[in-house]
């Protein structure tokens, strides 16, 4: 299945950590460096946008913080 997907679209922010494991881009991982930051941008047809972003801490595979905002786009 490819994003967007019409049967998660419409889930919201409820949904989001489910989709940012299972859609995830590939991580890349060795000594000194890698992915460190994944990002999920959700855009529904009445403007609202969901913005999630995870960010490891202290290189530490095992400890992540999630940030979530929420806006709606001006037309």
């Amino acid at each position: 299945s490819q994003l967007p997907d019409p049967a998660i679209e419409d889930q919201g922010k409820d949904y989001i950590r489910p989709i940012l494991n299972k859609y995830a881009a590939v991580c890349v991982r060795c000594p000194g460096y890698g992915t460190r930051t994944n990002t999920v941008i959700l855009v529904d047809s009445e403007g609202r946008v969901t913005f999630t972003e995870r960010n490891m801490i202290n290189a530490d595979v095992n400890q992540w913080k999630t940030s979530t905002y929420e806006f709606k786009l001006h037309t």
